[in-house]
């Protein structure tokens, strides 16, 4: 592993990368996932892959649609980021946007972002630590 995160501004990568996830624009999401991600890039979620840019994109677009658009969920990160060589830990959440459970975390997931040279993402690894409750 080489030392890249030292050139690299991780805050600047974890923020556009929790952003990317409440793009309202489809086109803006498209060219997120291709600046964010190397061309062969790849998603590891609930044992399902996503492997690069147009299945990025579509995952993207999915999870949108089901969790954001609706107004029922905010995507947001716990301040803790955590970055070693290439990998970079952090915790991503839904929160209630609206109703009695406001702010409330309805979902949360450890992400881990292994980058390239670049700063791109080349793997990243959901790992549910908070499921969704049931509906």
């Amino acid at each position: 592993m080489s030392q890249i995160t030292t050139a690299i501004d991780v805050d600047q990568v974890v923020g556009r990368y929790v952003a990317l996830w409440s793009e309202a624009d489809a086109a803006a999401r498209r060219r997120a996932v291709a600046e964010l991600w190397a061309p062969d890039g790849v998603e590891f979620v609930e044992g399902t892959r996503f492997r690069g840019h147009d299945a990025l994109a579509d995952r993207v677009a999915e999870a949108y649609g089901l969790f954001v658009a609706s107004g029922t969920y905010h995507v947001t990160h716990d301040d803790h980021v955590t970055v070693h060589d290439d990998i970079v830990m952090l915790t991503i959440r839904l929160t209630y946007a609206t109703g009695t459970q406001l702010g409330q975390v309805a979902w949360a997931a450890r992400v881990f972002l292994v980058l390239d040279d670049d700063g791109r993402i080349l793997q990243d690894y959901h790992l549910t630590v908070q499921p969704l409750p049931e509906a």
